[in-house]
């Protein structure tokens, strides 16, 4: 079964970290680009950052540049996205999905079924 895991949310103070992790079972995370993706109560979900195949490149969206990094590691088959510099407008339900290439935001080219997610909360 391919599956993606999402883990690593919580509760933060504004300018705190987090670090999510996305894990995958069932395949090769390096055969494929890796998007986060971010829904917030009652907003569409939209593209955080999007690391491409074998790790070549990266993009961000306008709101996280700068605060957000995504990396990957191989031996642990898994994606983090490193969250710095936490504003209460990044709370939402963080999801992770796999497609072909990096493109950020944008799910029609979504490989396999949306996850649980992993809540993140910044708030004082």
């Amino acid at each position: 079964q391919l599956q993606l895991v999402e883990s690593g949310g919580g509760l933060v103070q504004p300018g705190g970290s987090l670090r999510l992790s996305c894990t995958a079972s069932g395949f090769t995370l390096n055969y494929y680009a890796i998007d986060w993706f971010r829904q917030a109560p009652g907003k569409e979900r939209e593209g955080v950052s999007c690391l491409s195949r074998r790790g070549g490149s990266t993009n961000y969206a306008d709101s996280v540049k700068g605060r957000f990094t995504i990396s990957r590691d191989n031996a642990k088959n898994t994606v983090y996205l490193q969250m710095n510099s936490l504003r209460p407008e990044d709370t939402a339900t963080y999801y992770c999905a796999r497609r072909l290439e990096c493109t950020l935001g944008g799910e029609a080219t979504i490989l396999g079924s949306w996850g649980q997610g992993t809540q993140v909360t910044v708030s004082s």
